[in-house]
C-alpha cells in the first residue's frame, strides 16, 4: 500500500456500512461480540452523535480508494489541570489487510492536527498492556507516561 494514496477525512453520513464493517471489527478485538455485543442502541447513538457539531465526540476514517480502511473517534473535553481543552482518543482501529502500513499513524496525526485547530493543549488515550502491536507504534508517536487505569461500572 502507498501511503500517499491514503487519504484521512471526517466521516460522512455515506460511510455508514463501512464503518459499521470497522467498527465490529474494532469492538470484536475488545471481546464484544456475540452474547457481550455492544447494545445496537449505543452504536446508534455514537453514530448519529458524529454528525452533531456541538457534540464533542467526533470521527475520522482512513480512505484508500473508496474502501475504509481505519477509523478514529476523539472526545473534546476540559481539563481540571490545564487551560485549554484536551482530547481523548478513544478508538483506534485499522482493517487487517493493512496493519503495519501506517494508516494508524496517519489517522494519529490527524488527530494531532484537528487538536491543535481546536486550541487543545493535549491528545491522549489508553490502551492494554497486551496490546504489543498498537504500543510499538504509540512510543514512537507519544509518550507512555505509566499511567494505570482503573475503573468502576455503575449498576444500571
Amino acid at each position: 500500500m502507498s501511503t500517499a494514496a491514503l487519504r484521512v477525512r471526517p466521516i460522512e453520513p455515506d460511510d455508514r456500512d463501512q464503518w459499521q464493517t470497522l467498527w465490529d471489527g474494532y469492538n470484536a478485538f475488545y471481546g464484544r461480540q456475540g452474547a457481550t455485543a455492544l447494545d445496537e442502541v449505543i452504536t446508534e447513538q455514537t453514530w448519529h452523535r458524529f454528525f452533531v457539531e456541538s457534540d464533542p465526540v467526533k470521527a475520522f476514517v482512513a480512505v484508500l480508494g473508496q474502501q475504509l480502511v481505519g477509523l478514529v473517534h476523539i472526545v473534546y473535553h476540559p481539563s481540571t489541570s490545564r487551560l485549554n481543552d484536551v482530547c481523548y482518543l478513544q478508538d483506534l482501529f485499522t482493517s487487517e489487510a493493512v496493519r503495519g502500513q501506517g494508516v494508524g499513524r496517519h489517522l494519529i496525526q490527524r488527530v494531532y492536527d484537528e487538536a491543535r485547530a481546536k486550541g487543545c493543549s493535549r491528545v491522549y488515550w489508553t490502551t492494554f498492556d497486551h496490546n504489543v502491536t498498537a504500543r510499538r507504534l504509540y512510543d514512537q508517536v507519544a509518550t507512555h507516561q505509566g499511567a494505570i487505569v482503573y475503573v468502576h461500572e455503575m449498576p444500571s
